[in-house]
């Protein structure tokens, strides 16, 4: 197993926790030389409209770095970054993202949006697509069916 792989498979356990929890499934972890931290979607837990893995993450690393540059760090993520959680890694000047699932109704990576990519920004990171992509998928494909399964059922 890659590195990569071991990251997205950790941040799969971290958005199962999410789902258990009634949050989209969503996990990230972020690596920053000997700094690693996890995230799960805490948007129905907190609630707060930002409370995407991604974003924690970037507000806890710039925290405890007491900065607000993330330069050398990789940020592994279950699903294809949103515009806000793209727009915030090129502001926080990641170094790379890696993710395991597209996201065809709001992906920044091309799916919907070309942020990540996009030679307009004043920042590029690397970026890894793809990584357990089917994992990821299978896991939200779920727990959408399960929340389409409850609101039919008449149960919230």
């Amino acid at each position: 197993m890659s590195e990569d792989e071991g990251y997205i498979r950790r941040a799969l356990e971290l958005a199962e926790k999410a789902a258990s929890a009634g949050d989209v499934p969503i996990g990230a972890v972020l690596v920053d030389g000997e700094l690693m931290l996890e995230a799960k979607n805490e948007k129905e837990a907190r609630p707060d409209a930002t409370a995407h893995a991604e974003m924690l993450l970037l507000r806890e690393a710039a925290r405890r770095r007491g900065a607000w540059r993330l330069s050398g760090a990789t940020l592994y993520v279950t699903k294809e970054p949103c515009v806000m959680c793209a727009g915030a890694m090129i502001a926080a000047r990641l170094k790379r993202v890696v993710y395991a699932a597209r996201d065809p109704k709001g992906g920044a990576d091309g799916s919907v949006f070309d942020i990540l990519r996009s030679a307009k920004t004043n920042h590029r990171l690397e970026v890894t697509a793809g990584v357990l992509e089917t994992e990821a998928a299978e896991q939200l494909q779920r727990f959408f069916r399960s929340r389409r399964t409850a609101a039919e059922e008449g149960v919230d």
